[in-house]
């Protein structure tokens, strides 16, 4: 125990030429647009911590100064502190106790990661992306939670305020026997509470899924800008579960050397069984949402096709009428344009006192409309 102390106790070592890497502003905090935090007191970036042996919580220190110092005095113990948000130099505090990988701490400063598993020596790093869904604005909310795992500690630094591990840490308190199987206990209860948060998630997208589906059918005109926003919100749950996988298999590579005992390996394999199948889920999601978009194409492309078909027959139907009515305006314009000039009474006009005057009038008026009826009829405007 005194060399395990002797571990945790030792300062942050700094690779040569890298001695500025944490201070440094990283790729992944210069490519945010948001505005920097402000620093919280360490009392408010303090969730819980307490100290368990076998299982049961020895009580609960005020300050990480007293979690530390319990600790050391408490053979066998097992120290696990929640972090909210906390500031860079909180979290230096700690890597010096636990003797934290500058690289890990990094990732746990700026925040911003993939899923993710990595080992530093005793240690291990966990990168977790929880989701949940709201339904008050159908839209899914991501949050990001980092887990240091050590022989004898947990530490977990959440940068949102899902998941909730207070409830992750009710359940451990109340079955002893899971959490005396160590610090890689809390690791499966906090991943198995994250997946289990993914099933409602499932269930949110699965409904939009099937509403969108109706409003494809109905031709709702808004539906494309909702495919498109479901669609990149399952990409981004895609982002979060996938890696699930692989995190997963570096657990169960690692079982045999680190000795984890054969239940907890059955209860992470259940989480693993459990992830593949949102991953699964997800993926269908994906497709659906493909071939949803194909077929509100397709259906979009033949409304459109059917709407020049009546446009084009209107049309159509309008020149046969304008037709109709330009002929009938021809006819009748004869008659008007004999009746006009025979109707102006000159005293000096041609046929003005004929005798069959009235009656030749009459018949050029006939004669002159019954010839454009009949080119009009031949021409089929009639």
């Amino acid at each position: 125990m005194a060399d395990l102390r002797g571990r945790a106790l030792r300062p942050l070592k700094r690779v040569s030429g890298r001695s500025n890497r944490v201070d440094e502003e990283a790729p992944e905090r210069s490519m945010d647009p948001r505005a920097e935090e402000v620093e919280r007191p360490v009392g408010e970036s303090v969730v819980d911590a307490a100290v368990y042996v076998k299982g049961v919580r020895q009580g609960s220190p005020a300050t990480l100064a007293e979690t530390f110092q319990t600790l050391r005095e408490t053979p066998g113990g097992m120290a696990w502190i929640g972090l909210y948000r906390p500031s860079e130099t909180q979290l230096m505090s700690l890597a010096d106790e636990f003797g934290l990988h500058e690289l890990a701490l990094e990732d746990a400063i700026v925040a911003h990661q993939r899923p993710k598993l990595e080992r530093y020596g005793d240690t291990l790093f966990v990168v977790l992306r929880a989701a949940r869904y709201v339904d008050e604005i159908e839209e899914v909310e991501f949050g990001e939670l980092h887990v240091f795992v050590g022989k004898d500690f947990v530490l977990t630094v959440r940068h949102s305020e899902a998941p909730d591990l207070s409830r992750v840490r009710r359940r451990l308190e109340a079955s002893p026997e899971l959490l005396s199987r160590g610090p890689e206990a809390v690791l499966y209860a906090i991943m198995d509470a994250v997946v289990d948060g993914y099933a409602p998630v499932v269930a949110g997208l699965q409904n939009d899924i099937d509403e969108i589906e109706i409003e494809v059918f109905r031709g709702e005109p808004k539906v494309s800008r909702r495919i498109y926003e479901l669609s990149r919100e399952v990409i981004d749950f895609q982002r979060a579960t996938r890696p699930l996988a692989t995190t997963v298999e570096g657990l169960f590579a690692g079982f045999e050397k680190y000795g984890i005992d054969d239940e907890l390996r059955r209860y992470l394999r259940d989480v693993a069984d459990h992830a593949t199948i949102v991953v699964e889920r997800v993926d269908g999601f994906r497709q659906n949402l493909q071939d949803i978009l194909t077929v509100n194409a397709t259906l979009v492309g033949q409304a459109q096709n059917e709407e020049m078909k009546n446009l084009a027959q209107a049309s159509n139907a309008q020149n046969e009428e304008v037709k109709k009515i330009s002929a009938w305006a021809a006819i009748l314009f004869a008659p008007t344009l004999i009746g006009t000039i025979y109707g102006m009474n000159f005293d000096h006009m041609p046929e003005l006192h004929w005798m069959a005057g009235y009656p030749f009038a009459v018949l050029l008026m006939a004669l002159v409309c019954g010839t454009l009826y009949l080119i009009f009829k031949r021409r089929n405007w009639l």
